[in-house]
């Protein structure tokens, strides 16, 4: 006798991945439960920069135009600098999309999530998933929790998605067991400005570290710095606050734009992670299935984690949908979700990882030494003797560094 189920897809987290996943499945006509324990709007741990592939996605969706109107500027130049010299960039039209937006998590999460309900997904904030079910066969069945009143609750689904983030309880109570593990060496602090003119995103390179500013709502900036987490808690303990520890790498890492800020007035505490997984989990299993931070997570100096949930929240509700519609069987689906996933990102994953590392500082190319060099590849009479081929991030600022915040990958 077949097992009803109530519900096609339970999806515990409503943020960037979790929004999107049941967004695209409620667009494509499936019964799905949207849960999240916090309530909207509120803001989460997050540098929250999109790339490119984000922006696109968020104009395919139909959610562009609302983004924009929130109050999100339009960033549509990248200024990067290293060893004293700049090189600013303006953002191609690339894919029907000629900018890049930073909005606010409280902003951006609750405009997705409301979204997802508008197109009929079942939105419960308040509600705390404590655990999965599981039939006799132990397939996942649905979740168990309690709701913003403390009421006890089940939910039953033929499909749990995991978009609970990175210390997701659903990934722990399926055993979703990590396939690469790169380590968690690297640190990410930020905090807010205002009171100063932001027309552009500004990436500093220095000696162990990379410093960024990005323009946001409100007339405000995020200012970030990536260092290693051992430098990090160095100088936490040197420091007798956090802020004064943040102010003091800034002033180390990029002395000019920490004196650009003493006009300007912070208006958020400094907060950050003092230690960045760089992992992959397995993806899914009987009646599960991860998206986002749960399944994969990287170290933010890249800028592409809500850009990567996005794209990996498609992959995930077309595997779904074809499941769902008994196109491909459940296994056959889910496992083509997760390689599609784990190819996309590949070449991401490895950059982050080596740029995580913070290798020696580059320095930016001139167009006209870019020229020649490109006049030498063409033959030119001017040849250099042959030399061992360096990593790509060395001496530097390569098409992969520029490309990593800009989006043009």
């Amino acid at each position: 006798m077949p097992i009803h189920h109530r519900h096609d897809v339970v999806v515990v987290g409503a943020r960037a991945a979790g929004a999107a996943t049941a967004l695209l499945l409620a667009r494509l006509g499936h019964d799905v439960v949207l849960l999240d324990r916090a309530g909207f709007p509120s803001d989460t741990l997050s540098t929250h920069q999109l790339a490119r592939t984000g922006v696109v996605l968020l104009r395919r969706w139909g959610l562009l135009d609302p983004v924009l109107a929130s109050g999100a500027p339009a960033i549509r130049r990248v200024t990067l600098a290293a060893a004293g010299e700049s090189q600013t960039r303006t953002i191609k039209d690339k894919a029907g999309v000629d900018l890049l937006v930073a909005p606010r998590r409280h902003i951006l999460d609750t405009i997705v999530a409301e979204a997802a309900a508008g197109a009929g997904a079942d939105l419960r904030l308040g509600t705390t998933v404590t655990g999965l079910l599981r039939d006799g066969a132990g397939r996942v069945t649905g979740v168990h929790g309690h709701d913003a009143g403390g009421s006890p609750l089940e939910i039953h689904a033929r499909f749990v998605v995991g978009a609970d983030g990175l210390r997701s309880r659903v990934a722990r109570e399926a055993g979703a067991e990590l396939i690469e593990d790169r380590g968690g060496d690297g640190a990410a602090q930020y905090t807010y400005y205002d009171g100063l003119p932001w027309d552009a995103i500004e990436l500093i390179v220095a000696e162990r570290a990379f410093t960024g500013v990005f323009p946001t709502h409100a007339g405000q900036a995020c200012v970030w710095i990536c260092t290693p987490g051992a430098d990090a808690r160095q100088a936490r303990r040197r420091a007798a606050s956090r802020t004064e520890a943040f102010t003091a790498t800034l002033r180390r890492t990029a002395p000019e734009l920490a004196e650009r800020l003493t006009a300007g007035r912070r208006t958020a505490p400094v907060t950050g992670m003092l230690r960045a997984p760089k992992h992959l989990r397995r993806a899914h299993g009987p009646g599960w299935a991860l998206v986002g931070d749960a399944g994969y997570h990287r170290d933010p100096i890249t800028g592409h984690g809500l850009s990567d949930a996005y794209r990996d929240a498609e992959l995930l509700a077309a595997a779904l949908d074809q499941a769902l519609r008994g196109d491909l069987e459940e296994d056959a689906a889910l496992a083509g979700y997760q390689r599609r996933r784990d190819e996309a990102v590949r070449d991401i994953f490895e950059l982050t990882c080596a740029l995580a590392a913070l290798p020696a500082r580059p320095r930016v190319r001139r167009p006209a030494e870019a020229a020649q060099r490109r006049h030498r590849r063409r033959g030119g009479r001017h040849r250099r003797r042959s030399r061992p081929r360096r990593p790509p991030h060395h001496g530097r600022l390569t098409p992969a560094f520029h490309s990593t915040r800009e989006g043009n990958r």
